[in-house]
């Protein structure tokens, strides 16, 4: 059972069915004795870094999602949820994240347009099974982890560089929204349900 964060800032509905095409059974849920019970956790998000993590604060999941990381177990952050992981982020000032990986979140600069919307390549760094192959992935975003994050595993280039797949040990995030980015992205999510990486 994967466990989806619901704290009410995310895109679950076509992340539920993506995981219901693959086979793979969900539950949707804020609740941490719910969620301790499931294989791994996926935290959406959609919008601003501020808002959303202190809608996860209000709810009692900071400390949930960090016992959660520190035990080793598979946690997925995607788009704002990836950005969430993060030290810091400075949307609208400065906002600590949960921490989990190392590295701050900034506005892209130099783009074409204020947000990233639409396909991009993603391109791994170095040989790895979570991202093994060049790949095309849909963004939304204007904001994002910039190269000096050690545990780059993939990038994109959008006015500049940016940190699209970032892990570290079972924590993973990607910046792009796989549940929205067909075979690329459903292979993606099989790949994490499955545990290889």
């Amino acid at each position: 059972m994967i466990g989806i964060i619901n704290y009410g800032v995310g895109n679950i509905g076509s992340l539920q069915n993506a995981l219901t095409f693959l086979g793979l059974r969900s539950t949707l849920s804020k609740n941490p004795d719910e969620l301790s019970r499931c294989k791994a956790l996926i935290l959406p998000g959609v919008g601003a870094f501020p808002p959303a993590m202190e809608k996860l604060d209000t709810s009692g999941l900071v400390p949930f999602l960090r016992d959660w990381a520190k035990k080793k177990r598979p946690l997925l952050g995607i788009c704002l949820g990836m950005q969430l992981l993060m030290t810091a982020s400075e949307e609208n000032g400065f906002t600590p994240g949960l921490g989990l990986i190392s590295g701050r979140v900034v506005k892209l600069k130099n783009s074409p347009r204020s947000i990233h919307i639409g396909w991009n390549t993603v391109s791994p760094r170095y040989s790895n099974d979570l991202i093994p192959g060049e790949g095309y992935a849909y963004f939304v975003h204007s904001y994002a982890c910039q190269q000096e994050t050690p545990e780059v595993v993939a990038e994109t280039t959008y006015g500049v560089s940016f940190a699209s797949v970032v892990r570290s040990g079972n924590v993973i995030g990607v910046q792009f929204h796989p549940e929205k980015s067909q075979q690329f992205g459903l292979a993606f999510l099989k790949r994490f349900a499955d545990g290889v990486f």
